[in-house]
């Protein structure tokens, strides 16, 4: 039987805010893919974001549908399981476009660097949890976290996809930071990060390099590796207050944008409604996070404080990666909007952000 303070403490506004982006999201991608000849292939595109917002709404009412302290039992069992599919990928995985990303199971193509963002969040909200001393965890007490992110962030690196593995690193070190850490850990740390960058650059490879110098100045190649910053940023300001409205934006019918339904799909949205509807948007993805804040602020249970908090740091940092790298304030690194761009991968695993957020929302009575 459902308890009925379950019901009574729902989260409707939480609902709302996704229902609305999602809304957005789906709208944006029509524009993204009809715009683009050929109409009829590209089409098929958003049908099947339709079906992945269908099956999202079923993921993120299973994920409410269960106490969300149970993961805590499982965090393990699940991180595991997603370190062995990016394994998976790194032996198995379909090559495309230099890239080995994702693990092809039948008909669905699985990208297991985004089930690890979850699974990771996950045990270190675990092992934070268990408390530390007052004056924050120490280097050595940081060491099983730190191999817990290491291991995805390089198997995620070998694929190679930069953008994700600096999403898990900044994931992992918003969850530290949160928690606490110990003065001299810190400064140990942060010192040691900014003596590996040169050891970091040399290992990059060439096209990697090109892309943060060209976000240094896109200007100095831009019919090659600045082209995409700067047709986004052409795009975004041709939107100007109003935007060219809905279907009409040039930048993307005339295909100047590149990869204009996923990465660059802000600046799809920004071309036709301007600066009145990026900002808008940008409202409601800032009362989206406002909100996983609040939820983390209002329980009292360690662990489902720590994992709103890595939650709301998940959804966070990719919407300031996406929007910074279509104004050219970040490096492109390929990060996805949450319930905007479109995907599969990635919308499964934002609707399970979400139900967990509703989850947490939920059940913080009982702890009280």
């Amino acid at each position: 039987m459902i308890d009925r303070r379950l019901i009574h403490n729902f989260d409707w506004g939480l609902l709302m805010v996704v229902m609305l982006l999602g809304a957005v999201g789906l709208t944006t991608v029509y524009s993204a893919v009809t715009a683009d000849p050929p109409p009829a292939a590209q089409k098929v595109l958003f049908y099947k974001q339709m079906i992945w917002f269908t099956l999202g709404f079923i993921v993120m009412t299973a994920s409410f549908s269960f106490s969300y302290r149970v993961l805590d039992r499982w965090a393990h069992p699940i991180y595991v399981v997603c370190v062995l599919l990016l394994l998976g990928v790194v032996v198995f995985g379909k090559l495309a476009g230099g890239s080995r990303r994702w693990l092809v199971l039948g008909p669905v193509h699985l990208q297991p660097s985004e089930l690890i963002k979850i699974a990771m969040v996950l045990v270190l909200a675990k092992y934070f949890s268990k408390g530390s001393d007052p004056r924050g965890f120490n280097l050595r007490e940081l060491i099983r976290p730190m191999l817990m992110t290491g291991l995805p962030f390089a198997l995620i690196v070998i694929q190679p996809d930069l953008g994700t593995a600096g999403l898990v690193a900044l994931i992992a070190v918003t969850m530290a930071l949160f928690v606490k850490v110990e003065r001299r850990a810190l400064t140990l740390l942060v010192t040691s990060a900014g003596a590996l960058v040169p050891l970091v650059w040399s290992l990059l490879k060439d096209y990697q390099k090109q892309r943060i110098l060209t976000f240094l100045n896109p200007d100095q190649d831009p019919l090659g590796a600045g082209y995409h910053i700067i047709q986004s940023k052409i795009a975004i300001g041709s939107g100007m207050i109003s935007g060219k409205g809905y279907l009409q934006g040039t930048q993307n019918a005339l295909s100047f944008l590149p990869e204009e339904h996923t990465d660059f799909i802000f600046s799809v949205l920004a071309e036709e409604w301007g600066a009145v509807g990026s900002i808008g948007v940008l409202l409601l993805l800032l009362v989206l996070i406002l909100w996983g804040l609040n939820i983390a602020h209002r329980c009292r249970d360690p662990f489902g404080n720590i994992l709103a908090i890595g939650i709301t740091a998940l959804l966070g940092w990719q919407v300031m990666i996406n929007v910074g790298m279509t104004m050219g304030l970040m490096p492109v690194v390929g990060v996805p909007l949450p319930l905007i761009s479109y995907g599969g991968s990635s919308t499964l695993t934002v609707a399970i952000c979400i139900g967990l957020l509703m989850n947490i929302s939920m059940r913080r009575f009982l702890v009280e």
